[in-house]
């Protein structure tokens, strides 16, 4: 069995994207056209939870993290690419962010099990 230590590096990609993805969902409705912002903020929420959960099961070793992990770095991408439309700061760092997480996802997937 496999935990947390195996995969501290994508736990803690993970952990700190949820966080950018909550920040920049709540940033996004401050902006002045919330509407434009719709994609972005549904997509961040999507992100954030998808991070958490994986950070969750690669905790637990559980045998089902890889497969949530392939998961979690299609949904970072999709929202990193969403986020890379918008030219604010929190979208910005919010895109870069995605991407990093999607990478360490991606890595540890792959990672014989």
């Amino acid at each position: 069995m496999t935990g947390f230590h195996t995969y501290k590096t994508c736990v803690e990609a993970c952990l700190r994207c949820a966080a950018i993805c909550n920040h920049c969902a709540s940033s996004c409705t401050q902006e002045e056209d919330v509407k434009m912002m719709a994609r972005c903020i549904q997509l961040d929420m999507e992100c954030a939870a998808i991070c958490y959960a994986a950070a969750q099961l690669m905790s637990l070793g559980s045998e089902r993290a890889q497969e949530l992990c392939r998961l979690c770095a299609d949904i970072c991408e999709q929202c990193g690419a969403e986020c890379g439309k918008h030219q604010t700061e929190h979208c910005q760092e919010c895109a870069e962010m995605c991407r990093k997480c999607a990478e360490e996802c991606r890595r540890m997937a792959s990672v014989a099990a």
